[in-house]
């Protein structure tokens, strides 16, 4: 069996959904349909499984299938189409949010760790989004769609810091614009594992759908994913096993930072997806910093930095906002 699945990144294409494409090897001959795919769609359930191919989502040999159980057949090319779930609208929630800058046309929030941007599977409230249809009262752009009003850019769920929503339609195209030719600026804020050598640099890599692992991002081939371009610059030293660095975007891919990072060497700590490291640097720490480090439960990235010109005036701004109480303390535990 081999799989040839059509990656999607980032918002415009996981809106369309993906396909992915499998070959029936000479083993598996007489196996049900709804249980062979579902040996190699391991991100899904069974029954999701069995609802695609009831829905008629599944090919076999360029014709649809919508019977679970009929057999599949050795050289036959099934291929299986997977849709965006249906956007939910979000409701309007009373939650605290600290706001650094508010007008008629905009609104920049210090995000906390924790908090989606918007609505998606697993977070189905609590998000931004909830949060600003309350505290705007829905006066809020509407080009992102019902399921993410305002949004301009995103921020992980677990990375904290500024980000700047639209109050208006023509607010939310200007941002856009800063943000797609890269007038925008934003600084983050990263503690690692090890030392970046050299200290300071420039990495370019394309970047995509792990092809092993669906559920993470990778630098891929040239032509595979999206051009990407991280600036980046050490700090802060935190002994030998970690660093404090600064990153600077040249473009916004998802999990740039991260997966820019993991790729030369040196992941955030506490990341889930990409923060693996040898155990040569956990040990380079000291008790207290290899304490703090494995204690950390999310990654240690923060947006520090935003900087724009005002959609409406021209005015040029900038905000800053400081670590995070978590942040600061693993850096604190991690200096020599």
């Amino acid at each position: 069996m081999t799989a040839d699945p059509e990656p999607y990144e980032g918002d415009d294409d996981h809106a369309r959904g993906e396909t992915r494409r499998f070959s029936v090897g000479e083993d598996a001959a007489g196996a049900r349909l709804d249980r062979w795919l579902a040996d190699r769609l391991a991100d899904l359930s069974r029954s999701r499984v069995k609802t695609l191919i009831l829905g008629r989502f599944v090919t076999v040999d360029g014709e649809t299938v919508a019977e679970a159980k009929c057999p599949v057949k050795p050289g036959s090319e099934v291929a299986v189409h997977i849709p965006p779930p249906a956007p939910a609208v979000p409701k309007a929630q009373t939650i605290a949010l600290a706001v650094v800058h508010e007008d008629a046309d905009l609104i920049v929030i210090d995000k906390p760790a924790g908090m989606a941007v918007h609505p998606a599977p697993g977070s189905a409230d609590g998000t931004l989004v909830n949060a600003l249809l309350a505290h705007c009262a829905g006066a809020l752009s509407g080009i992102g769609g019902v399921a993410r009003p305002g949004i301009v850019h995103r921020l992980d769920k677990d990375t904290s810091g500024l980000i700047v929503c639209a109050k208006t339609d023509a607010a939310h195209q200007a941002l856009s614009r800063q943000f797609a030719d890269h007038s925008a600026g934003r600084r983050y804020l990263a503690v690692t594992w090890g030392r970046p050598s050299p200290a300071a640099g420039r990495i370019e890599g394309p970047i995509g759908r792990d092809p092993t692992n669906r559920k993470r991002m990778a630098v891929v081939r040239a032509g595979a994913g999206k051009p990407a371009v991280t600036h980046y610059e050490t700090i802060q030293a935190l002994g030998v096993g970690a660093s404090l660095v600064a990153c600077r975007l040249e473009t916004g891919r998802t999990h740039q930072i991260r997966v820019h990072l993991a790729h030369i060497g040196h992941p955030l700590i506490g990341d889930p997806l990409y923060g693996r490291t040898t155990a040569a640097r956990r040990k380079a720490l000291t008790d207290k910093g290899r304490a703090a480090a494995e204690a950390f439960s999310r990654q240690a990235l923060h947006a520090g930095r935003l900087a724009f010109q005002h959609p409406t005036s021209g005015e040029p701004l900038s905000f800053q906002a400081p670590l995070p109480a978590d942040m600061a303390a693993l850096i604190a535990a991690l200096a020599p």
